[in-house]
Formats: structure tokens, sequence, C-alpha cells
């Protein structure tokens, strides 16, 4: 009977042990890295949609005609926080019709440079902007935001604070998988606005908008046209050789308007109504001359673009015609994209 009493033990004592300490361990997967966020590197057509034009007399194909299009603007406080969205009806309208299109959607933030410089020299500012932001744009179900702060100075250090601002708008709207783009100077102008915006930006940003018009008598061969062919060219010439923009990141800006020779504008789409011609660059207008980039500049401007750049952009949407004269027409014919 003893000899039968100590193997019992034994198989008890085993069985025990594998009751405690023996059974196998659930495996625990580590959690999946998130994934890195990735540009996206192709060609844009883009456009600004400001509130106080109404969106009831677009062609809603014209969205068709584009890639990108911010609603103009949303606008901040020193403190970080954002005023109401000026005509929100329409900013939904504008919104909806473009996503219809699969047009990418974003805001563009604006306002006074003062209030921006106030803003980026507070850290505490800063971050209360950013989080606003955010919180706007996934509220709205937005892809993206366009800053544009004109301008950054080297003359009162906001070159320095710009980027701090970038750089965490830019952290946070990645790790969030949006986008962030700037609306930025032509620099054809040396000093500190064009010194104002620093390459270091270039890595937090996605693509830059760049504002090549708005220079008139800058050509001195075409001293009333106030965005000619060639101040497009020098525009490259500064941001890519001498900033070291990439290719990637440069959208050429257009503009569907013209100017006089006081600097008053009026809008391509008023100006054809006029008797303006849409294939030359000025037109009669209460009683001056206006000088803007017509079908033929857009055509040669657009291939510019394909060559140097990545990318159009239209200061405004409105502001275009809705037929065979449409400025976005031309430029996606010449780029052979299409848009039925």
């Amino acid at each position: 009977m003893k000899k039968l009493i100590f193997p019992l033990l034994v198989s008890l004592f085993f069985l025990n042990a594998c009751k405690k300490g023996g059974e196998p361990k659930p495996i625990v997967q580590p959690p999946l890295p998130k994934p890195s966020y990735i540009s996206d590197n192709s060609f844009k057509i883009v456009a600004y949609f400001p509130s106080y034009q109404n969106p009831d007399s677009v062609d809603i194909n014209k969205y068709k005609m584009i890639t990108h299009l911010f609603y103009a603007f949303l606008t901040p406080t020193a403190s970080g926080s954002l005023n109401s969205l000026p005509q929100l009806a329409r900013f939904n309208q504008v919104i909806a019709a473009a996503r219809s299109r699969s047009v990418k959607v974003g805001i563009s933030v604006s306002g006074a440079n003062d209030i921006f410089v106030a803003l980026a020299a507070n850290a505490g500012a800063r971050t209360n902007f950013v989080k606003n932001v955010l919180a706007f744009v996934k509220s709205n179900n937005l892809d993206g935001v366009d800053l544009d702060w004109e301008y950054p100075r080297t003359t009162d250090g906001s070159d320095a604070t710009y980027t701090l601002l970038v750089k965490e708008l830019s952290d946070t709207l990645h790790n969030n998988n949006k986008y962030l783009s700037a609306a930025v100077t032509p620099a054809v102008y040396a000093g500190s606005v064009r010194d104002g915006f620093r390459p270091e930006n270039f890595q937090y940003l996605d693509f830059l908008n760049i504002m090549m018009y708005d220079g008139l008598a800058w050509d001195k061969a075409a001293p009333k046209q106030h965005a000619s062919y060639n101040m497009s060219v020098f525009s490259y010439d500064i941001w890519l050789n001498t900033k070291g923009l990439s290719k990637e990141q440069a959208i050429m800006g257009i503009p569907s308007y013209g100017r006089n020779s006081s600097n008053a504008s009026a809008g391509y789409r008023t100006l054809m109504a006029a008797g303006g011609k849409s294939n030359i660059d000025s037109a009669a207008y209460n009683g001056s001359v206006y000088y803007y980039n017509g079908t033929k500049t857009v055509k040669e401007k657009a291939m510019l673009a394909k060559q140097r750049g990545n990318g159009i952009m239209f200061w405004e949407f409105y502001f275009d015609t809705n037929g065979t004269n449409s400025l976005l027409k031309a430029a996606n014919d010449t780029l052979g994209r299409a848009y039925n």
C-alpha cells in the first residue's frame, strides 16, 4: 500500500503545479504602429472660395475642374480662439458641392498680421489655436488647412515664430491625416517679407500656394500687368533655386481678376460681361483699362507650372466664368485633364 501512495502523491504534486503555472498564457500581439503621414504629390488645381461670394451662380460642374478647394476665411484671435465662420450656410453649400465632385476640401485661415504676430509669439496661444483648428476640421470632416498669414517678416521676429506655429500645426494635422498648405508671397520683391519665410518651413508643409500676382509695375516689359508670365518665372526662380523649395510643393498662383493703373481690381467674369475678350489680357471697364490673365496667358502659365511646379491655384473660384472662355477650362484643356 505504501508503494502505491508515493507515486500517487508525486502525480498530485505535478497536477497541482500545472494548475498554478503550467497553463499556456494567451499571446498578446503588440499594437500595430500608427502609419506615418504621406503627403499627396499629385498635380493640383487649387481654388479659393471666399465667404463674400454667392455660390448659386457657379456652375456645379466647374468643381470637376479643380482638385482642392479652400473656403476663405476662418479667422483667429490673438489668444488662439477662432471667430465664428462667416456665411455658414454658404460654407456648407460650397463644401457639399465640392465633395459631390470628388474635390478635397479645406479651410483657409487668415486674418490681420498683428493678430498672427501676437498669436505666434505666445506658446499657449499657439497650442490653443492648433487645438481649435483641428476641432473645426474634424467637426466639419475637412481634408486639410491652408494658412494664409500675410506676412511673417524678419523685422519683427515673426519669421521665427511663424516656424514654431507651422511646426505645431503641421504635427497635429499630419498626426490626424490632414494636409497643411500655406499661401505665400511671390517673393519677387527683396526684403523682410521675402526673407520672412524660412526654408526650414518646407518640411512642415504639403504644398505652397505661391501668390504670383498683385505685382503692378514689377515687370518693366509689361508695367501695366500685375501678374505677367515673367513674374511667374522670376517667382519660381526665387522659390525653387534660391530658397530650395521642391518642385512637388510648388503651386503657381494665377489671378482670375484684373487691376487698373490705380491698382483697383475687377473680377474676370465682370470684365468678360462688360465686353472683354478672353484671348487678350486687357479690357476697358468703368472708364479705365484693366489688365488680367486671359485664356492664352493662362494656358502658357499652366504649361510653365507643369514644367517647373506641381500645380496651379486660382484666387478665386467665383471670379471665373462658367462658359467656354473659363480660365479653369483653359488650364484643364492645356494640361489634358478630363473634367466632363
